[in-house]
């Protein structure tokens, strides 16, 4: 991976000191000497120039050799872009990756994705430059305002950008709610410009960030009275939940999912009695899902 970089530095740049290249990389002098005679070893042209204004340069007038990656490593690289969220920046990239690849690999990148069907996505499509919008304000720690989905506007200090299961969501701090918050990418639309900058927060613990990724996707929740302990309760959910024990066998929970017909279903599969709480749309389709269930018998 620091070879690529190293190599989109040359790229990008005539001219560059050794001590440029290492700050940029976060390596030596020394190990920056070494990485380029690698490159040259996999036959990429560096120049350099000895002395206190020496330094290197990519050399000119030469073909850039193919793209130098094992048998395993190149069918990784296009399985993963067949399979990605960004489906047409994806697609041209495994284009360009198909190019650059010795003609014996070629093949068989090709014979993986003349076999292979790509069904839909399960999760939406992500907007580069919004994912990359996001990435700049978590690595420069600086204050985030977005619209999200549904008219709600936020201020944020984001953090960290999680991919599940075909989604992308944003780890941050809301500022207005002083607590942290996980959005789906696919719901932001940022605003600009950034700022300003912030001290970052100790992150939350990891179970607190999977139970926010679920939570993000809900859009209904209702308060729910369960006749069995919280421990069988927890063992159920398929993410870590807030149980609030109400004695031995009865605790209390807010599960939540797409709609009310949904969490009606879901809740069928807690394998114990439970009571709703004050959530009329919930009750109304347990109502009916009761009444299909009885017309199957």
């Amino acid at each position: 991976m620091r070879l690529l970089r190293l190599l989109a530095l040359l790229q990008a740049r005539r001219d560059w000191t050794g001590t440029e290249l290492a700050s940029r990389l976060g390596v030596t002098p020394r190990t920056i000497r070494h990485d380029v005679e690698r490159l040259r070893g996999l036959g990429y042209p560096v120049d350099s120039r000895p002395g206190v204004a020496g330094g290197y340069r990519l050399g000119t007038g030469a073909t850039m050799p193919p793209l130098l990656l094992d048998d395993d490593e190149a069918v990784a690289v296009a399985v993963a872009l067949r399979t990605g969220p960004l489906a047409e920046t994806s697609l041209r990239a495994l284009v360009k990756l198909q190019q650059l690849l010795p003609s014996r690999l070629r093949r068989r990148v090709e014979a993986v994705r003349a076999s292979t069907v790509a069904l839909p996505p399960g999760g939406p499509q992500i907007n580069p430059d919004i994912l990359y919008a996001l990435a700049c304000a978590c690595r420069d720690q600086e204050q985030l305002r977005f619209d999200y989905r549904g008219g709600a506007r936020r201020r944020v200090e984001p953090y960290r950008l999680v991919n599940d299961r075909q989604r992308w969501y944003l780890l941050a701090w809301d500022l207005d709610r002083d607590d942290w918050r996980t959005f789906r990418v696919d719901r932001i639309s940022p605003r600009t410009p950034t700022g300003p900058r912030f001290t970052p927060r100790a992150l939350p613990p990891e179970r607190e960030i999977v139970r926010g990724l679920g939570e993000a996707t809900w859009h209904y929740r209702a308060r729910v009275i369960v006749h069995a302990s919280a421990d069988h309760v927890r063992a159920r959910m398929p993410i870590p939940v807030e149980v609030e024990a109400l004695g031995e066998d009865r605790c209390a929970f807010e599960p939540g999912s797409d709609s009310p017909e949904a969490l009606a279903l879901w809740l069928g599969f807690l394998g114990a009695d439970f009571t709703v709480v004050d959530a009329p749309e919930l009750a109304e389709a347990l109502r009916a899902l009761a009444e299909r269930y009885q017309r199957a018998i």
